[in-house]
């Protein structure tokens, strides 16, 4: 079973998650960067949700309602900043370069999400300091692509139907016209509400259910191979390539493995 956490209300912050662990719906007044600097962080919506590898984040707008889950040991940072910072309108999944995920590390260690007008300790960070590190990974937010990773939540009830059947079995191959008849409607009345009520076709969104399940999958330390077969791919290389297009990295990159106290992977 999983269990709930509550959200940690500071500055800037590192909250290890185990696996399947929750932290419970919750807002804020102010933006915050979420980044799972190890595992995988599902994060959600009232619109819909994300499935976030390391090296990926999103930026949640103040005010939206959100809760996350782990999937596998996960390293939950976050960093909040000023309602005024004009970063980006909505719930946005984000590239995270080499840099800006050194910048997080570096706001979310114990001493400097503590710190106060002076050092916390010996590595601790000044308020100024702080400032000046939350000034450069604004800099680098607004440097990356946003990328379209979000999985939108359909609110028509044969919709939510045949998003109950992927989410049972990702690898469910019957078509929009096989669905619908099991749904009660037609293949055209399907497609169109698809693109209506998530801007994506049906083999766009089922694109995403199974990399999202993937990502699942590959944090519970299931191997590439039977990821491939559970999600529906062809065979593992096509797998390899469509996770590589989605996420910019490959499986074998993303697969749980340790991680040190502060969540490097060796």
């Amino acid at each position: 079973m999983s269990k709930n956490r509550q959200p940690v209300e500071r500055p800037a912050s590192l909250l290890p998650l185990a696996h399947r662990e929750r932290v419970g719906w919750h807002d804020h007044r102010h933006h915050q960067l979420v980044y799972p600097s190890h595992g995988v962080l599902q994060v959600s919506t009232d619109a819909g949700m994300w499935v976030v590898p390391p090296h990926r984040a999103v930026w949640l707008p103040a005010g939206v309602r959100h809760s996350h889950q782990a999937h596998g040991p996960t390293q939950l940072r976050t960093v909040n900043f000023t309602r005024d910072e004009p970063a980006f309108g909505g719930p946005t999944v984000l590239a995270v370069s080499p840099l800006l995920r050194e910048v997080i590390i570096a706001l979310t260690t114990d001493d400097a999400a503590a710190a106060e007008e002076g050092p916390a300790g010996d590595d601790g960070l000044t308020v100024r300091s702080r400032r000046n590190l939350e000034r450069v990974a604004l800099d680098q937010l607004r440097k990356v692509e946003e990328l379209p990773l979000h999985l939108p939540v359909p609110a028509d009830d044969r919709l939510r139907a045949i998003a109950a059947a992927l989410a049972d079995d990702p690898a469910d191959r019957r078509t929009l016209a096989e669905f619908g008849r099991a749904a009660g409607a037609s293949e055209r009345t399907l497609s169109r509400l698809f693109r209506l009520q998530t801007s994506m076709t049906f083999p766009q969104w089922r694109a995403q259910v199974r990399l999202h399940h993937a990502l699942i999958l590959l944090a519970s330390g299931s191997s590439v191979t039977s990821v491939a077969a559970a999600c529906g791919y062809a065979g593992p290389s096509a797998f390899i390539e469509a996770f590589r297009q989605a996420f910019g990295t490959t499986p074998g990159r993303v697969a749980a493995r340790p991680a040190d106290a502060s969540g490097h992977r060796p």
